[in-house]
């Protein structure tokens, strides 16, 4: 087989999906993660449908993602007094099944990491296309050789930016943060998941969701698009911009300083005319992320297992397996790059709220839940088994 040392960049979602099945196909990998570790905790992410779960079961871990999963959570919408106004159905938002990126993340790499080079702490500084493969250097590592680079490096993936371009041909802010602190709710082993709630307000333009003292707290807030210095300044922005609103938001916003695990960033939608470029390919989020679109975990799972099994079947040959890649995800992956989440969950107007509400309780919203559960199954999967078994 041609093309068997492979370089993928990233261990959140894709990166160890990819990792796991090019292993398995015979490619020599490794994974290069910035990030000292696997990164713990994190929002709750969701799989649902027969396409997303056939690719969890081929690879064995599908159970465990059952056996480690959150439960539903309904989102309730209150009012300044806590009366609720609205519900948002956590059958909608989380799936058939719902796990903390956390745990998804280390369940993904537990399966292939026996088989895989990992290094954590550590990033690519420069690619350089040759004759016969990639040199890559490393912020911190030594240089190596490729026959391939899989960029799975996120919405601001630096693979996207060395191969194809800048962000901003690419990335297209959605007019809204979202900011996250704080742990994630606790998952009960012993009884299995749960259906919970989370409460959350509405003003227009805004959005605080929170469910108790020292929980995890969510923001979503309408603004043009920001650049900040360190995590400090996205602190005192996210609180000026909250500041004055009514139910228990003064009480979270007194106890943000000292929750950690904050992370704050635009909703940004990735658009991209093609996703390979030479001996690079991108995967998940740096090909066709969405932010909070609720697409985006199963289109990584999806595409890394797409992307190896048209490199099996190719027998290596790159620019065959690529383009077929491209083509099959590009139609693929519209289920997860139409609207942004953010006027649905915050509209910028009262009347706009007032509207969404309504809406939530019509058998209109019914309609929008079936249609995003059948493009989600929209994909033939029944050629890859047979590679399954190389």
């Amino acid at each position: 087989m041609k093309n068997r040392s492979v370089l993928v960049s990233g261990a959140s979602i894709a990166g160890p999906t990819l990792a796991y099945w090019l292993s398995r196909y015979g490619f020599d990998v490794t994974v290069v993660e910035r990030a000292p570790a696997l990164r713990p905790g994190g929002q709750a992410v969701d799989f649902k449908g027969a396409v997303h779960r056939t690719v969890l079961e081929r690879m064995g871990v599908y159970d465990e993602i059952c056996r480690r999963s959150t439960g539903a959570t309904d989102m309730v919408l209150v009012d300044a007094h806590g009366n609720e106004r609205a519900r948002i159905s956590g059958d909608f938002t989380g799936g058939d099944v719902e796990i903390l990126r956390g745990d998804l993340a280390a369940i993904l790499y537990e399966a292939g990491a026996g088989h895989c080079a990992y290094r954590f702490g550590d990033s690519i500084s420069t690619l350089r296309e040759t004759e016969g493969g990639i040199e890559v250097e490393f912020e911190n590592g030594p240089a190596g050789n490729f026959d391939l680079v899989f960029g799975a490096d996120g919405i601001h993936s630096r693979v996207r930016r060395l191969a194809f371009g800048p962000d901003e041909h690419f990335v297209r802010h959605r007019g809204y943060y979202y900011a996250i602190a704080g742990e994630p709710p606790h998952r009960e082993q012993s009884d299995g998941p749960r259906r919970r709630e989370s409460y959350a307000h509405n003003d227009a333009g805004r959005l605080a969701v929170g469910s108790g003292a020292k929980a995890q707290q969510m923001y979503l807030f309408a603004a043009p698009e920001m650049h900040f210095t360190d995590e400090a300044e996205k602190r005192r922005v996210l609180t000026e911009k909250f500041t004055g609103m009514g139910w228990q938001v003064p009480e979270m916003l007194a106890e943000l300083p000292v929750l950690d695990d904050f992370y704050l960033d635009a909703l940004a939608r990735v658009r991209m005319p093609s996703y390979v470029a030479g001996r690079v390919a991108l995967v998940g989020d740096s090909a066709y992320g969405n932010t909070l679109a609720g697409f985006g975990t199963g289109l990584a799972v999806v595409g890394a297992y797409v992307l190896a099994g048209e490199l099996a079947a190719s027998e290596g040959e790159h620019i065959v397996a690529f383009a077929r890649y491209d083509r099959i995800m590009r139609r693929y992956a519209k289920v997860g790059l139409g609207s942004s989440p953010g006027p649905f969950l915050a509209p910028k107007t009262t009347y706009g709220l007032w509207l969404r509400d309504r809406f939530l309780g019509s058998r209109w919203f019914g309609l929008m839940e079936k249609f995003a559960g059948d493009a989600k199954d929209d994909l033939d999967l029944s050629g890859y088994p047979a590679w399954e078994a190389r």
